[in-house]
């Protein structure tokens, strides 16, 4: 499934965030956001997974106005893991994780058989089975996300949108959370701060500096020297890594 952002501004107590923002997330593809703090990334996010209403603008889902669909419709279409997930720590990881199929089920129903199949196959999937009976307050973050993944899975949606989802985290579980992104053969786009994670793991990057989009590409063709000069304010060195081949940086201050 498509996702495509078009002309989309977000305006929040009479300053605008985000300015007229137009990108394209191919069917299967992961696409990244980056940008400095405070450049519009969390807010055009909320846009997409609907937390906030933009002030103008369309996102669009295989074409169809994602506005205009019913949330339960919308749900079933895209999950979202959000920068700060207000996740109840009282709930166990099996029933955190069950609140995926709420989008599937009729008001009145209770978990059926399909639903806790479809819970079980997505902890599973993210290497969470044994953590079922666990209470999540009681998790470790590496372990706090997969198990939001896994929510996510749940829903079974064609579409995730992830907003700083290695934050917080240790590098071996930033490569792992990414690994399971990239694994889920869903479309994805994401807000990345670690420009190498970005850099590694995304088919294409958006930079937004300001509110706006100013360099879109392959990581290849816009992670340049000159562009991370005039948007993040550093000096970089670019390498091969040396398995992947993906573009790696190195930072300098830039010279007084």
């Amino acid at each position: 499934m498509r996702v495509e952002i078009d002309h989309l501004s977000v305006e929040v107590a009479g300053t605008r965030l985000v300015r007229d923002v137009s990108l394209h997330v191919g069917s299967g593809r992961l696409v990244g956001l980056v940008g400095p703090n405070g450049s519009g990334k969390s807010s055009l996010l909320r846009c997409v997974y609907r937390a906030c209403r933009p002030r103008s603008g369309t996102v669009r889902l295989d074409g169809d106005d994602l506005y205009t669909m019913s949330h339960r419709e919308g749900a079933r279409r895209l999950a979202a893991l959000p920068q700060e997930t207000q996740a109840d720590v009282g709930f166990t990881v099996a029933e955190l994780v069950a609140m995926g199929r709420i989008p599937h089920q009729p008001a009145t129903a209770r978990v059926g058989a399909a639903d806790r199949s479809a819970c079980a196959a997505a902890l599973e999937r993210v290497g969470a089975a044994h953590l079922a009976g666990r209470s999540f307050g009681s998790l470790s973050g590496g372990e706090k996300q997969r198990v939001l993944i896994a929510r996510a899975l749940a829903q079974e949606p064609r579409v995730l949108v992830l907003d700083e989802p290695t934050n917080h985290l240790d590098i071996a579980q930033q490569l792992e959370v990414l690994a399971l992104v990239r694994g889920s053969g869903l479309t994805v786009l994401t807000a990345l701060h670690d420009l190498n994670l970005a850099a590694v793991h995304c088919d294409e990057l958006y930079v937004i500096a300001a509110g706006r989009i100013v360099a879109s590409g392959t990581p290849h063709e816009v992670l340049t020297p000159e562009l991370l000069a005039e948007v993040f304010g550093v000096r970089a060195h670019r390498v091969r890594h040396p398995e992947s081949g993906a573009v790696q940086l190195l930072f300098d201050r830039l010279s007084p």
